[in-house]
């Protein structure tokens, strides 16, 4: 009995260690701290409701691979993207597990990048006729060393109204007008809250009236621009022309060369043989070939000499 006791603590002193330093690690791989949270709220951008975006940048101390537990409105559903930034900055979708508990849902997923994004379309923007108001919410759970607001007006939107104030508006390359502000640090109790008002004539959504346009006034030293040499496509032309030309004589030429000879379908006798072997007579008169039993010449009438 007190064998089997002593081996019995013996795994225990051993077994306890072992569970401490495995929850050391498992802690350690919890983020807690995001270097940089950029929010993006695009209301009635491609969907009549609000796509909200979320991109994180780990802090440069975070241990990869590191768990990430993040908040969204259960109303939202599920989210639509949630993607590691790769090095060549494609975005490489992650999975991830959600449960939902009152008016939240939390995103869970493991990060292997220090680069994160995560979107949803948030369903609370309330309409009234031509007025619009949203009102946005971060839950917190992280320490924020720096944290970005922007924010897409819609087209065919007026009388923008932000609170807290993002700034004067400024127009960008696809033709829509963008509000942003750097908001600051928040600690990881703090949560940040915004609303939008505006008023809208139409329903037409953003995407359908973005406008595509180089990043820098085209010119003749443009990278990439090709200029057109005219000569050059005259003479490619020409040359093009007389190849085809030449190809469709060459067709036509062979066609007439390849008609089928015509054959007889019985061969004919030669004259000697039929002279040999029937007696032939011929008018002495014209030379004309009489038939077998003539008597007189079928061309000139004189009478046919007997051989």
């Amino acid at each position: 009995m007190r064998k089997w006791t002593s081996l019995f603590l013996v795994v225990i002193c051993l077994l306890f260690p072992t569970l401490a330093l495995a929850s050391t690690r498992a802690l350690a791989q919890d983020a807690s701290r995001l270097s940089l949270l950029e929010i993006d709220l695009w209301p009635e951008y491609d969907r009549p409701t609000v796509l909200v975006i979320f991109r994180i940048t780990l802090a440069s101390d975070t241990t990869l691979p590191v768990e990430l537990t993040l908040k969204i409105p259960a109303s939202a559903g599920a989210p639509s993207a949630v993607a590691a930034k790769q090095l060549d900055d494609t975005l490489v979708n992650i999975v991830y597990t959600q449960q939902s508990t009152g008016d939240w849902t939390t995103i869970k997923f493991t990060a292997t990048m220090p680069e994160i994004q995560v979107e949803y379309y948030d369903p609370g923007l309330v309409k009234q006729s031509v007025a619009r108001h949203f009102a946005f919410s971060w839950p917190g759970g992280y320490q924020v060393d720096s944290l970005a607001v922007q924010v897409q007006q819609p087209v065919d939107s007026s009388n923008m109204r932000i609170a807290p104030s993002l700034g004067n508006g400024s127009l960008a390359n696809d033709g829509l007008t963008y509000y942003s502000a750097q908001v600051g640090t928040l600690s990881s109790n703090q949560t940040f809250d915004l609303t939008l008002d505006y008023q809208k004539t139409s329903d037409k959504l953003s995407i359908n009236s973005i406008q595509v346009q180089p990043s820098q006034p085209l010119g003749p030293n443009t990278a990439g621009r090709k200029t057109l040499n005219i000569p050059t496509i005259i003479l490619a032309s020409l040359g093009v022309a007389l190849i085809a030309g030449g190809a469709i004589w060459y067709f036509l030429s062979g066609r007439k060369d390849m008609k089928p000879s015509r054959r007889r379908s019985h061969p004919l006798q030669s004259e000697a043989s039929e002279d040999t072997a029937g007696g032939v007579i011929y008018c002495h008169q014209c030379g004309n070939r009489a038939s077998p039993g003539d008597s007189f010449c079928r061309v000139c009438g004189t009478q046919l000499r007997a051989e």
